[in-house]
């Protein structure tokens, strides 16, 4: 092995290492952030990210959780609901509609659920979210209040305060076992993706770590 094979062999050696180091801390960084989500405080709305539909067109068993839990909230105090999520080419209709339907059967007024089926991520999520929520005669928003996975929650808060929402969250149960692990490895991906565009200042496009990613209909 020539000399300059072996340095090229340390060298990616060390990268390897560095990669590995830098992604053990994330994921450490990430369970700190799950355990100390800031308590949710007065709130004048609630957004609901979205999560899998299943074929029959009912929500999967993590987004049913995350819709459980709004509703828990919205039994304490009715005020205005983002559903967000857009269709993926293996759904029978866009989340944003499960989740409507699944929230008006629980009982919550039509009028009060604003329906984001346009978003593909969790940043659009947001930013549709605010769109809705500017536009929103008779109601005055400040602070919202995200719900979400656990997992998940950290980043959303982040993503939040960078589209100019004052913003709280509420986390919701996740699947354990495999589900657990293949989240959390997933969302620290997202999580080091999302660190990056924002010390760089760019958008990474291919989002296939962020958890939330719908697959575009072929129609998109």
């Amino acid at each position: 092995m020539s000399r300059t094979v072996r340095i090229l062999l340390k060298i990616f050696l060390w990268l390897v290492i560095i990669a590995i180091i830098t992604y053990a801390v994330m994921l450490g960084v990430l369970i700190w952030k799950v355990h100390h989500v800031p308590q949710s405080e007065d709130f004048d709305a609630i957004i609901i990210l979205g999560s899998q539909v299943l074929p029959d067109g009912t929500p999967n068993i993590q987004l049913k959780w995350r819709l459980d839990k709004a509703l828990e909230i919205l039994q304490t105090r009715m005020v205005p609901v983002v559903v967000c999520g857009a269709q993926g080419d293996d759904e029978p209709l866009p989340e944003a509609e499960a989740m409507r339907n699944y929230l008006m059967n629980a009982g919550i007024n039509n009028a009060l659920i604003l329906t984001d089926p346009d978003s593909f991520n969790t940043r659009e999520n947001l930013q549709n979210a605010a769109r809705l929520l500017e536009s929103l005669e008779g109601y005055n928003v400040q602070k919202v209040l995200i719900v979400t996975s656990d997992y998940h929650l950290p980043r959303a808060l982040a993503l939040a305060e960078d589209e100019g929402f004052t913003a709280t969250g509420v986390p919701s149960p996740t699947l354990g076992g495999w589900n657990t692990i293949r989240n959390y490895g997933r969302e620290t991906i997202a999580w080091m993706k999302y660190l990056a565009e924002k010390t760089l200042g760019i958008e990474i496009h291919n989002s296939n770590f962020d958890i939330h990613e719908i697959t575009r209909t072929g129609n998109e």
